[in-house]
């Protein structure tokens, strides 16, 4: 295994972590967002 594909592959599966937790944070923030709105 060469090093240089591991840490391809390494950089790559944190990037996708990082990309999915922004994106999960914004649908939460939103739908709270949408929730405060209707109560209010």
């Amino acid at each position: 295994m060469e090093y240089g594909w591991f840490s391809h592959v390494l950089l790559w599966v944190i990037g996708a972590m990082t990309l999915g937790s922004i994106v999960s944070v914004t649908l939460a923030l939103f739908s709270m967002g949408r929730q405060g709105y209707r109560k209010g």
